[in-house]
């Protein structure tokens, strides 16, 4: 391997290697910070926000989100309801503040499921999240048309 070339004034040139090498790492190092600015850019207070407390005399549980009304000929009604941390939720105990959730079209319901940033998404539509389950329920009932849930699976043990 020959060394570089120099220059007539004594300044070396980079060889192809050399610039190829730099090139690629600084797409390497642009590619994740751009693909984890949105991660570092979130402002904490926003995002740590507390699940709303129980009022006095609610017992341990605080609805968070509730609904019912017709949509395109059909029912839908739904419950997010708040259970704190340590309250005591169907004899098991609550490891931290999650809504329990529940959304019924025409009567059966309707498997939700809360994403970790918030959103929730259904087995009707489990491409795709939305941010209240008011519109989780709509959209489902939108992919459905006129076709019925299926009836809850029994679960045999």
């Amino acid at each position: 391997m020959s060394p570089t070339p120099a220059k007539p004034g004594g300044t070396r040139i980079p060889s192809r290697r050399t610039v190829l090498r730099g090139a690629f790492t600084a797409a390497v190092v642009t590619g994740t910070a751009g693909a984890l600015f949105p991660l570092l850019d979130r402002d904490p207070a926003a995002t740590a926000r507390p699940a709303p407390a129980p009022g006095p005399g609610s017992g341990a549980r605080a609805t968070a989100e509730e609904f019912a009304e017709m949509y395109r000929g059909r029912e839908i009604r739904g419950t997010a309801t708040v259970v704190p941390a340590g309250a005591p939720a169907d004899d098991r105990v609550a490891l931290a503040a999650e809504p329990v959730t529940e959304i019924r079209i025409d009567g059966r319901p309707l498997h939700v499921m809360r994403r970790a940033d918030g959103t929730y998404l259904s087995d009707v539509r489990h491409y795709e999240s939305y941010p209240t389950l008011l519109e989780t329920a709509r959209a489902a009932v939108d992919e459905l048309g006129s076709a019925r849930l299926a009836p809850p699976a029994a679960h045999h043990m």
